[in-house]
């Protein structure tokens, strides 16, 4: 089945992908809640032998096709929401909500999984087993693929049992034009938020030594936490501890009684996470209390590390080379430190995430805007290329499993 005439046929629907993504690209729904997202979604894949499964927490829904005979069963996957920023693109299709815009790339997940779900559905009498076309909302901080695994959209019981592989695929704006990049083990990091409140005593600023100055603290745990990442980790497995907001005080000559510290922690393993959560509060207790102040430590979890299966990153690089082009196929040297929550899927599932590059034909790809860029943009020739993959990957699973 697989062979380069799956991307001749993913260029047939071409002008639909498009059009899905332009559609959603136009009208940015945040969080949870997608619902016209959704919709269109649905519109666009109306004619197609599809079951729709969809639970109570959120507007996840998951698109199921069954073969013409029993098998295995594959998930591919495409998230929904976008982000809360305005857009600065120029583009004829920019966003029509102020304050929202499609900066991650998620319109175009969502535009080729649909035109994946439009190519495997035609193939459905020589398909054995099942394909679940997942569209999730909640990506960008929302837990969404957390609240449909526990809805048991993706499956978890007897009757629909989850599936036995899980592969899905990221833009890139910042890669050659076409190709597929992956890797076994660590692709992206965990994503923690650390919240420190350090207690002291106010005064007045001309009197310190009848005061307890929280500020100086905080400022002196922020960087001792820097230090002890850099000295108690070992660098071969990067660890990114980040304080994005320091806020402390009211005016020039008040010492406050607090200083909040807000920041962000990255890890590419379960192990490295938990133990880097146990030094920052080490850390930031005891030069607290060295100063004869208080810290309060609250670590708020986020995606946890999206570990990829070497099997299923050999299927995809497998898949993608099979598609042709110049640069079909690239093997990350290592992980970036941003984060998923399709992590949560590939804890219970087999499987791996890959990325896209988007960049045009020809141009300086290393100098494009980057995701979450209010400038990103990408090329949508590619697309087709994305919805041929996520169709070749689900149909060497279900042919061949991880031989």
């Amino acid at each position: 089945m697989l062979t380069e005439a799956l991307l001749d046929t993913a260029r047939e629907h071409e002008d639909a992908i498009v059009s899905l993504r332009r559609a959603i690209h136009l009208e940015p729904e945040l969080g949870l809640e997608t619902p016209k997202t959704l919709a269109k979604v649905k519109a666009a894949l109306a004619d197609l032998p599809l079951h729709w499964r969809e639970g109570p927490s959120c507007t996840g829904a998951v698109a199921v096709l069954k073969g013409a005979k029993p098998g295995r069963s594959v998930l591919l996957r495409g998230d929904m929401d976008a982000l809360p920023m305005s857009e600065h693109t120029g583009l004829d299709f920019a966003s029509t909500i102020p304050g929202r815009m499609h900066a991650c790339g998620h319109d175009a997940h969502t535009a080729m999984l649909a035109g994946a779900a439009r190519v495997l559905c035609a193939m459905k009498d020589k398909i054995e087993g099942e394909v679940r076309f997942m569209f999730q909302p909640g990506e960008e901080g929302f837990h969404g693929a957390r609240f449909m695994l526990e809805d048991g959209l993706l499956g978890g019981t007897q009757d629909y049992p989850l599936p036995d592989a899980a592969f899905a695929l990221h833009v890139w704006p910042n890669a050659p034009h076409g190709r597929i990049e992956g890797r076994t083990g660590a692709m992206l990091a965990s994503a923690d938020m650390i919240e420190i409140t350090v207690t002291g005593k106010g005064g007045h600023a001309s009197m310190p030594f009848d005061a307890i100055d929280p500020i100086p603290v905080a400022a002196e745990i922020v960087l001792a936490l820097q230090a002890m990442i850099t000295r108690r980790f070992n660098a071969t497995e990067a660890s990114v501890l980040t304080f994005g907001k320091i806020e402390a005080g009211t005016t020039n000559n008040v010492i406050p009684d607090s200083a909040y510290l807000l920041g962000t922690a990255r890890n590419l393993s379960p192990e490295r996470r938990a133990a880097v959560q146990e030094a920052i509060a080490e850390v930031a207790e005891n030069i607290a209390r060295a100063h004869r102040c208080s810290a309060e430590i609250t670590i708020t979890p986020g995606f946890p590390p999206t570990i990829n299966d070497a099997r299923a990153v050999t299927l995809g690089e497998s898949v993608a080379r099979t598609l042709g082009g110049d640069e079909p196929w690239a093997t990350r040297p290592a992980p970036t430190m941003g984060a998923e929550d399709f992590s949560y899927v590939i804890e219970k599932v087999p499987g791996a995430m890959f990325f896209l590059g988007v960049a045009a034909e020809g141009v300086d790809w290393q100098g494009c805007c980057g995701l979450h860029s209010s400038h990103m943009i990408l090329d949508e020739t590619v697309l087709p290329k994305g919805t041929a993959f996520l169709s070749g990957c689900a149909l060497q699973f279900l042919d061949q499993g991880w031989e």
